[in-house]
């Protein structure tokens, strides 16, 4: 392997990945003009139109243009079965080709991170943070901000069908609300999500490409990071793999990785920071001996259940004519409305599995369509999606190295449906599920299961779980992989703080410190971590 060179350009701070929380840290740590910053982003710019129109993310996920194409080890859980593991290819990172959906979780969430321990994570402490960045339509109030660089949007596009559903989950009990975004979500409203007049609003967009400007700031994209260099316990600078071969990049005050809750530890582990066993196994010299290093790893397992219905129009119908698809064409070009501007999907539901639980523990996310699998075309007859995941799973996966390549793909094992309580919440939310459709709402357009079909029993709780395992599939919100806690945790990484636990000048700022996954879509507290890292991080260097 060519040896990096020690001439390399000096900065003051080198973040590692331009996504949600790194291009959030390029923003703020370089509006000192005093101070230098450099952002590594290992895929390259977001200059493909499927990169901005909304529903582009059918044609990015799963396409290497824009997707790293990542898939998951087979899953016991899944009997037997790997999946595909979408990650954002371009600056943005997942939020270029995620669902657009803003949600921040519960406050509960947050107020769990400060009981383990970690001051100044609480709902109190984070939620002015989201405020703060906001743009928001309900904004300015209690809850949401206006003018800051995140626009949310109300969706441009509603449906019948799906204010049928809505109606339904409120016989069943699930009251219509307007905002998910409280502190509380349960509830079942429309998504709110992150567009600005009909095209994507990703963090790149409204953080890191309107201060390219500034002087004090370099980007560099198709930049594979390869290892953080560390001498005598602490982090000096990375070494970045491009065209024309290895350069180091010094760090005259810290290195920051924002590579997200795959990239992150395997960048760690790379730099000889990790279960020490592993590295040496992979021929990779312990620089300290880090357990929690992939460990954690969490994720929302979505159970997607399809019904087909008649009477009432849905995506289907539409995409399969041509005067439909001419209509969606015209609707977008010159409205900036309609199907096109389509999140993935549209209406929410959070409600409880079962009435013991304290708070709302899992989410619908209800679609005006229907597919075998995204990149798939779809179906042919009317239908809608009704996937349903469990927001605080208890099942803990591990990302892993192959090897010590740098550019091998991770090892991923998320190890789904490995906890007796998450197999019962699995068996439960299809039951929940089937109770919102049997609604009257719902009756006159006959909706019939075909997936996981009809034929399998709500009294049979084997068969449920064996289903949920058939149909289940990653809805892309992996965290925990650097779990931040306390030192006397063995599987914690970083302090409250997020710096590496026995490393100077190393901090993780991204989904990957979180020691348990937020109750909703994760792009949202991504973000948040971006603009708390850096908060904290800016106080550190006045310190």
């Amino acid at each position: 392997m060519p040896q990096a060179t020690d001439a390399g350009e000096t900065y003051d701070y080198v973040i590692v990945g331009a996504g949600s929380a790194g291009c959030v840290l390029a923003n703020r740590l370089s509006a000192d003009p005093n101070v230098r910053v450099a952002v590594v982003e290992a895929g390259g710019k977001d200059d493909w139109i499927w990169f901005h129109v909304p529903v582009g993310y059918l044609f990015a996920i799963g396409n290497p243009r824009a997707d790293w194409c990542f898939k998951t080890e087979a899953e016991a859980g899944l009997n037997g079965r790997a999946l595909a593991y979408p990650r954002g290819k371009a600056i943005g990172g997942s939020s270029a080709i995620n669902a657009m959906i803003y949600m921040r979780g519960q406050a509960g969430d947050y107020d769990h991170w400060r009981q383990l321990g970690l001051p100044g994570w609480g709902w109190d402490d984070v939620e002015p943070l989201f405020k703060g960045h906001e743009d928001h339509f309900l904004g300015p109030n209690a809850h949401h901000g206006k003018g800051g660089e995140l626009h949310v949007e109300f969706p441009r596009i509603t449906w019948p069908l799906l204010d049928v559903v809505r109606a339904a989950a409120g016989q069943d009990g699930i009251a219509a609300i307007d905002d998910f975004n409280t502190g509380d979500n349960e509830g079942a409203s429309y998504f709110h999500v992150t567009q600005k007049r009909g095209l994507r609003w990703s963090a790149a967009r409204g953080f890191l490409k309107p201060v390219l400007g500034r002087a004090n700031l370099d980007l560099v994209t198709t930049g594979h990071v390869e290892r953080v260099v560390v001498k005598d316990r602490r982090a000096t600078g990375v070494v970045v793999r491009g065209k024309d071969g290895p350069r180091t990049l010094h760090a005259r005050r810290e290195v920051i990785l924002a590579a997200g809750a795959l990239g992150s530890p395997q960048l760690l582990m790379l730099s000889g920071i990790g279960p020490a066993e592993h590295l040496q196994a992979n021929g990779i010299e312990v620089v300290l001996d880090k357990p929690g290093v992939g460990s954690n790893l969490q994720d929302h397992l979505q159970l997607r259940l399809i019904y087909k219905i008649a009477g009432i129009g849905t995506l289907n119908q539409r995409y399969h004519s041509l005067l439909g698809r001419m209509g969606m064409g015209l609707e977008y070009a010159l409205f900036r409305r309609g199907p096109l501007t389509m999140a993935p999907s549209q209406l929410g539901i959070f409600t409880k599995s079962d009435p013991g639980q304290e708070r709302a523990n899992i989410e619908f996310h209800v679609q005006p369509l229907s597919l075998d699998k995204f990149g798939e075309p779809l179906h042919r007859f009317p239908a809608f999606t009704m996937s349903v995941c469990n927001l605080r799973p208890t099942s803990r996966g591990t990302i892993r190295l192959k090897g010590p390549d740098p550019l091998a793909p991770p090892e991923i094992r998320p190890h789904y449906l490995t906890t007796d309580e998450d197999r019962r919440v699995a068996v439960d939310s299809i039951r929940v599920a089937r109770r919102i459709v049997a609604q009257p709402a719902l009756r006159p357009y006959g909706p019939e299961e075909l997936l996981p079909g009809a034929a399998i029993s709500n009294d049979d709780d084997a068969a449920l779980a064996k289903a949920a395992g058939d149909v289940g599939t990653t809805i892309f919100h992996p965290v925990g992989t650097a779990k931040m806690g306390l030192p006397s945790d063995p599987l914690a990484v970083v302090d409250a703080r997020l710096k590496v636990l026995g490393i100077d000048g190393l901090r993780v700022v991204d989904a990957s410190i979180m020691p348990t996954l937020t109750s909703g879509n994760t792009n949202a507290p991504s973000i948040m971590i971006g603009e708390k890292g850096a908060r904290m991080i800016l106080e550190d260097a006045r310190a």
